[in-house]
């Protein structure tokens, strides 16, 4: 839908506005939560190498949330998928609307980016498919039967929001390097920065980014105080530690079972929904890389651990919240032009070199890369990205649908209008990852063509439409 929208910066911006005084407005709220489980034997991504899936550890979901302040209602769904297509997101906005009313733009689908789920994806992050595959069909149909069945359960509610400080789980996975040898690029290149390197290494320097220890959460009870959902955010990449093979939600999935039971809302009807969504996370993650020999942990543990650190933060925080009986909501939604990069020269005498040589029987990244670069012989020269603001009362949700590091995140909640802000990341689609224009200049994984696919500069717009379209819903 958003790729048929005019490149020019049009703005749908639907305001709540209603000619009654608040006090005779009724705010509502719904929850569900959808499963999304694909078949064994599907790959997984999210490592160089895909795995057919063996093994169901624990169900995939989207969790759904629509909220109606009497005029105007959103909708948000989180789902346990590493990145999903825009047109995936657009197919199940369009069930969406036609069945509830609810216009995409008010809709805000989201992916966690568990690195434990079957594939989405299409061939490539900027070209459009043909035809969605079975599971992406299967996907679109049942996030809109989350976002249905939540509007089918909406009632009575009052909303709030808080925050709370976790810094013991992020860590930027981008280093400077004293040694040159770590800082090879598939390119033939070498970079100033590197993402991962080697634990506890003598040549390790210093983080090239930020993190951001924030959580921050929305919280919504029924009118007598039974919590109906709550759903936080948080800028960590995913944190893992899975056999090969298994499906999981990773931590996301654990925290809304974890706030679940910190809240005492097991058992109830209709069920609690609690939802984690990933924040600026693209350059962090929760590896100290200082350690050399960090803690063992069997699989599965760490990311229980992480995220019972996070919904314990979480549930204490909550006690403090201030509940509103009524909040104004608004939306706003554009499609801003960006550049699709293009190999450089230098760049095409390397692949081709590469691939004069014939696939090789290992993994290779310069294979990798050279065939990631082959497709976009074929993509168009910008996309349309969907960028989008959430306004809940004083709290201000923005939505990119790209891997975003950490800084640009923190710039948003700097410039933002609102009293209280948070970025939801691989939000409406998957562009891939969103280095700063500084961040290029170190080059590292994240700005690799083939990693990234879009202009340079493309932070400073994002940030800048962001801003526009808050401001304008905070009139």
């Amino acid at each position: 839908m958003l790729r048929s929208i005019p490149c020019s910066l049009l703005l749908l911006i639907c305001l709540a506005v209603s000619p009654l005084p608040a006090a005779e407005k009724v705010f509502r709220a719904g929850v569900a939560a959808s499963n999304i489980t694909p078949p064994l034997g599907e790959l997984i991504v999210g490592n160089w190498v895909p795995a057919p899936a063996r093994h169901i550890h624990d169900e995939l979901f989207a969790r759904c949330l629509v909220l109606d302040d009497g005029t105007t209602q959103i909708a948000i769904a989180l789902c346990d998928n590493v990145g999903i297509p825009q047109q995936v997101f657009d197919e199940a906005k369009s069930q969406i609307e036609k069945a509830t009313g609810i216009p995409a733009s008010h809709q805000l689908l989201a992916s966690t980016h568990t690195h434990s789920a079957t594939t989405a994806r299409g061939e490539s992050k900027v070209l459009t498919q043909a035809e969605l595959t079975g599971y992406q069909k299967f996907l679109a149909q049942r996030i809109a039967d989350g976002v249905r069945r939540a509007a089918n359960q909406l009632e009575p509610a009052r909303i709030g929001w808080g925050s709370a400080q976790e810094p013991s789980e992020v860590f930027n996975r981008r280093w400077y390097m004293k040694d040159a040898a770590h800082l090879g690029n598939p390119f033939g290149g070498i970079d100033r920065v590197r993402m991962n390197p080697p634990r506890g290494s003598a040549a390790l320097d210093r983080p090239a980014g930020p993190t951001d220890p924030e959580v921050s959460f929305l919280a919504v009870q029924s009118v007598d105080g039974r919590p109906i959902a709550l759903l936080a955010n948080y800028s960590l990449h995913y944190v893992g530690g899975v056999p090969n093979g298994h499906v999981s939600g990773d931590y996301f999935g654990y925290f809304a079972q974890y706030i679940e039971e910190k809240l005492g809302a097991e058992k109830q009807t209709p069920p609690f929904v609690g939802m984690l969504s990933n924040g600026t996370s693209g350059d962090v993650n929760n590896i100290d890389f200082t350690q050399k020999s960090p803690p063992k942990y069997a699989p599965y543990a760490k990311m229980q651990e992480v995220a019972g650190k996070v919904a314990t933060k979480v549930a204490e925080a909550h006690e403090q919240v201030t509940f509103h009986d009524w909040v104004p909501l608004g939306a706003a939604m554009t499609a801003l032009p960006l550049k699709v990069r293009q190999p450089t020269e230098e760049m095409k005498k390397h692949l081709a070199a590469v691939e004069a040589k014939g696939e090789p029987e290992g993994f290779s990244r310069e294979w990798t890369y050279a065939q990631r670069i082959a497709h976009l012989k074929d993509a168009p020269e910008e996309v349309a990205v969907p960028l989008q603001v959430l306004r809940i009362g004083d709290l201000g949700i923005t939505a990119i649908p790209f891997e975003t590091f950490t800084e640009t995140g923190l710039e948003i909640k700097n410039r933002t209008p609102f009293d209280d802000a948070f970025t939801i990341e691989l939000a409406n689609g998957s562009f891939g990852y969103l280095p700063t224009p500084e961040q290029h200049r170190l080059g590292g994984y994240e700005t690799w063509l083939g990693t990234n696919y879009v202009e340079k500069d493309a932070t400073v717009k994002i940030v800048d439409a962001l801003m526009k379209m808050s401001n304008q819903l905070q009139k």
